[in-house]
């Protein structure tokens, strides 16, 4: 249960969910949502390796098609990697409760993220024309959040991935969001690696903060 919002589930699930297993239950649950006879929910989990493709990936960006599934994922953005050491988090709210502003909510997602990683002392921020959350490396800019979302009829799904200590090696099977002249890290390629449990005690922390923000005016740059 999320402080002050108990109208809201908050799951946690164990081990490793499978992609097509996780995308059904959101497409389920999503719908639920929408017709009234199911509460909102914001999910954590991790998948085994594979790859998604968002509305604008393209095929090229596809570098390593055998090397794990690849499913097409529905939500916005390209191509992007999830595996263990990476939290997942999948957001299922009521924006038509909360202004039909889609701007707004994925930008409170990402103000999201960057309160987790500055709750581990790890600066990071938006860039403009990147979706995502970035953060410095050696002087250079680096991805260590992917934000991928889809509304339908009102409904959110989908959502954030943060990489807390995954294989990055993985992500050399494409081209990640598009962007190839740009890294991608980890809390644990920085020299912090708290494990995925205090992530989530951070993610838990810092989410009556984020539900606020979809209260408000979105000041979006």
């Amino acid at each position: 249960m999320i402080q002050g919002h108990p109208e809201i589930e908050w799951r946690v699930s164990p081990g490793q969910m499978p992609y097509e297993t996780a995308l059904a239950e959101m497409e389920a649950r999503a719908a639920a949502i929408r017709d009234g006879t199911a509460r909102e929910l914001i999910w954590l989990l991790e998948h085994p390796p594979l790859y998604t493709a968002g509305t604008s990936a393209s095929p090229a960006e596809l570098l390593e098609p055998e090397r794990f599934p690849v499913f097409v994922a529905g939500r916005g953005g390209k191509y992007t990697y999830h595996g263990p050491g990476q939290r997942i988090v999948y957001i299922l709210l009521d924006l038509e409760k909360r202004g039909k502003d889609v701007r707004r909510f994925v930008h409170s997602v990402e103000s999201w993220v960057i309160d987790v990683l500055d709750h581990f002392g790890i600066a990071s921020f938006r860039a403009a024309g990147r979706v995502g959350i970035w953060t410095t490396q050696g002087g250079q800019e680096a991805k260590i959040g992917a934000i991928g979302v889809r509304v339908r009829r009102w409904v959110s799904f989908h959502g954030l991935a943060l990489n807390v200590h995954p294989d990055l090696s993985h992500f050399g099977g494409i081209v990640p969001c598009g962007l190839p002249e740009y890294a991608v890290t980890s809390m644990a390629e920085l020299g912090l690696d708290p494990g995925i449990e205090p992530v989530d005690r951070a993610f838990a922390a810092t989410a009556p903060n984020f539900l606020a923000r979809l209260e408000q005016p979105c000041g979006c740059a």
